[in-house]
Parts: structure tokens; sequence; C-alpha cells
């Protein structure tokens, strides 16, 4: 069985890639726990205490800017893998479960990301979740359920800011955590068998 060069490089970099994805995972959960001690998932004093943890807490603007890289970056680089992954021919039937797992992991990146656009109750969070609740709203059949779920309510308001927090914290990040490390074994076990395969042609001829 004869595999790239490149191939086996872009194969090994989606390896490199995931271990970085779980850490950026792990390490947005921690920093997320830490910023639980002193956030308030409700309307008006989810500003204030993110504005005490930036500028009273001890370390606390540390803390939050860690939060906010690591979510950006564990974003940023789920779209590089799916695209590394297909260069890698990573598409193949044999690669099936990281392509899952792959995919459903950057879901949940960009599901993390758009639930924690209220959280910190801001202007700009305000109104951009407005818009895409309303173009939520819009969906045939399940627009308006789906919306209603979302903003707990007719309004956006304290429940909002509450059903997105539990979504955020308590379902997607763990969901996120699982992902990573189970796209992170099957790319492992993948990695195996590629050095399996290309071990005969590394034999010196008899």
């Amino acid at each position: 069985m004869k595999i790239e060069n490149n191939t086996i490089e872009l194969q090994k970099l989606a390896t490199v890639i995931a271990v970085s994805l779980l850490s950026l995972v792990l390490t947005a959960a921690i920093s997320g726990l830490l910023l639980a001690f002193y956030y308030e998932p409700s309307a008006g004093a989810a500003y204030t205490s993110l504005k005490q943890i930036d500028t009273q807490i001890n370390f606390g603007w540390l803390i939050l800017t860690v939060h906010h890289l690591a979510g950006n970056g564990f974003t940023i680089l789920a779209l590089i893998q799916i695209i590394v992954m297909f260069f890698g021919q990573q598409f193949r039937p044999a690669w099936i479960v990281a392509w899952i797992s792959g995919i459903l992991l950057t879901l949940s990146a960009v599901g993390l990301g758009w639930t924690s656009m209220i959280l910190d109750w801001s202007q700009q969070g305000f109104w951009r979740f407005k818009i895409e609740l309303g173009t939520i709203e819009a969906i045939p059949l399940i627009g308006s359920t789906l919306s209603t779920i979302l903003s707990g309510g007719e309004a956006i308001s304290t429940e909002t800011v509450v059903h997105l927090y539990t979504l955020h914290s308590y379902v997607l990040s763990f969901v996120a955590i699982g992902l990573a490390i189970f796209h992170l074994a099957g790319l492992s076990i993948q990695e195996q068998e590629i050095d399996t395969a290309i071990a005969p042609d590394l034999d010196p001829p008899v």
C-alpha cells in the first residue's frame, strides 16, 4: 500500500491539531469554571459581574482573557482541522470515526460561540442575538417554538441568559470535551494503521 509523503504529513498534522483542540477546550472549561464563581447569569447583573471580574477580582482579567482566547482558538482550529483532514485524504471510509467526530466537534465549537454572545449582556451581544433570534423564528414549523425555548419567553430577559448559560456551560462544554477526546482517539488509532501500512515500504530489499 503506497501512501504519499504529503498525505502522511497532513494526517500526522491532524493528530497534532486534535491534541491542541483538546488542550484548548480543557483550558476554556477550567477558566470558565473559575469565572462561574463570580458570574451572575441574569439581565444586567451579567454585565456588572463580568466588569467586577475584570477590574476587581485578583487575576480576573487574566482568567477572562484566557477563556476568550481559548474559546476563539478552539473554534478557529476546529475549522482548520476540517481542511487539513480533507487534504490529508481522511475523507475515505477508514477515517469515518475521525470525520464524524471532527464535524460534530466543529459544530459544538460554533455552538459554544453562539450561546456566549449574550452572556456578557452588552449592547452588541443583545442586538446581535435579537436579530439572529428573528432569523430562527422565521424557520417554518419549528422556528417559533425554538425561539421561545432559547429566549425563555416573548422577550430577551434573565430567562434568556439562564437558558443560554445552561447550554453553554453544562451541555455544549461537556459535549465538546467528549468529542475532542473521541476525535483524538480516532485519529491516533488511524495513525497507527498508517504506520503499519507504510512499514513494508521501509523494509530494505532482501
